[in-house]
């Protein structure tokens, strides 16, 4: 642990209950959420040209990956990019990168939540005017994964890989069927708006590097991971490369299927592909919508809880969040984060709060893009005097995640900037309690 930071009461995970397969779901399940299935309908207007945007994407999350997966081959202590950049830069960079993460995944828990709600609207009649019944609904999901998570590491990971198989069986028969079925001719014209190409790549770029956030859960328990310094790495990165896989071939699937005119005018792209199969494709396509938002739910709430044990280990949180129960579960993290995540996505239901809701999201998506920059930073620090190769794919990585956060516009970068910031008096005043409480019991 680090210098000056008391740990006589606390344990640190230390039971080796999941391997490569779990670390993999973690972040292959956290990626491939609810954007997958809307997303061929948003690039259509832009033409083939929105392969290059997936492409880059693509490119600079592997490159964030492959960064994160050599800082994850330095240690072996549970927490992800806070441990990372704490031990490059200082505890206060440490503690604000953790922060801006776990609120990150509490509220992408309370949205993820009133996600399936609406996806459920689609198969439950009478459930789209019933507002108690969804906030209910969604509640209840919450607390089904969380109790899911409290059951242990070992049980959360074999739920997030099946969970992971589970939503890539309907994916996987879309990218089957487009190939066996599409037609050619149906894929858009390269450039069809007319605009200058790199104007193009770069709104594509913007459009779909959201679709990567959640690539480092599969490196937060490094605690309970099987030779975490080996599989850490291995499981960050190949899951990068999966869902860059998924997204790039189910998207040309369902653009195969359609014609770009109908394609760009479609409320369920994934369900309109496959009508062709039968009326009992959509509806698995929306079963697979609801697998891949409850596993996408599992990956943030196991991320807020890992986050939260993390920084009382390293005793810039209250200790009380680093509890474990006997199957290693950090509970009291998990019931705090998803009380904070119901209480969230309750006021969500209040009527006028939905517009503040999705400011919300704007805000931490930029703040988990800093904590990529971040640590792309912390392995260029590492590096580059000893190992140039790895240097340079530090500093692609750094630039993609300074390209993608000025790319997502002024307000949310200045608020999501705030919203790191909010860190700030966080961590001093935790600090100062901590010190008092220590005293105390001296």
């Amino acid at each position: 642990m680090p210098e000056g930071t008391s740990t006589a009461a606390l344990v640190a995970p230390s039971a080796k209950l999941i391997g490569f397969w779990q670390c993999w779901a973690f972040s292959v399940g956290t990626m491939i959420g609810t954007g997958i299935f809307m997303m061929p309908a948003l690039l259509a207007p832009y033409g083939g040209l929105s392969f290059g945007g997936w492409l880059l994407t693509a490119g600079g999350s592997i490159a964030i990956a492959l960064s994160i997966g050599r800082l994850a081959s330095r240690t072996t202590r549970s927490g992800g990019m806070q441990i990372y950049v704490q031990d490059a830069f200082g505890r206060l960079p440490g503690f604000l990168v953790g922060w801006s993460n776990w609120v990150a995944c509490v509220i992408s828990t309370a949205a993820l939540a009133v996600g399936f709600v609406g996806y459920l609207n689609a198969i439950v009649p009478g459930l789209a005017e019933a507002p108690v019944y969804q906030a209910v609904l969604a509640v209840a999901v919450i607390w089904t994964v969380t109790l899911v998570l409290v059951r242990g590491v070992k049980d959360a990971g074999f739920v997030q890989l099946l969970l992971t198989v589970l939503k890539l069986i309907p994916l996987a028969l879309v990218i089957v069927w487009g190939f066996v079925a599409g037609k050619a001719e149906n894929l858009p014209a390269l450039n069809p708006t007319g605009d200058n190409p790199l104007a193009i790549l770069s709104a594509t770029a913007l459009l779909t590097m959201f679709a990567f956030l959640g690539l480092e859960v599969g490196a937060m328990p490094a605690g309970n991971v099987s030779n975490p310094t080996r599989t850490l790495p291995r499981a960050v990165v190949t899951g990068a490369c999966t869902a860059a896989l998924v997204y790039i071939l189910s998207t040309a699937a369902v653009m195969m299927l359609i014609p770009s005119s109908q394609l760009a005018a479609s409320t369920s792209p994934f369900a309109d592909a496959v009508s062709g199969l039968g009326a009992w494709a959509p509806p698995l396509i929306t079963v697979g919508a609801l697998v891949s938002i409850v596993g996408s739910m599992n990956g943030n709430i196991f991320c807020t809880a890992q986050q939260s044990m993390a920084a009382a280990l390293e005793g810039v949180a209250p200790k009380i969040l680093a509890k474990l129960n006997r199957r290693e579960a950090p509970w009291v993290s998990l019931v705090f984060s998803s009380v904070l995540a119901s209480v969230l996505l309750l006021l969500n239901y209040s009527r006028g709060l939905v517009g503040a809701f999705s400011f919300l999201i704007m805000m931490t998506t930029v703040a988990c893009l800093v904590a990529y920059l971040m640590c792309a930073l912390a392995e260029l620090k590492h590096s580059w005097r000893s190992a140039y190769a790895w240097s340079a794919i530090a500093v692609i990585a750094a630039l993609y995640s300074a390209f993608a956060v000025l790319g997502a516009g002024q307000e949310s970068l200045i608020w999501g900037l705030v919203l790191v910031a909010l860190g700030v008096p966080v961590f001093y005043l935790g600090r100062q309690r901590l010190g008092i409480a220590e005293a105390a019991a001296a």
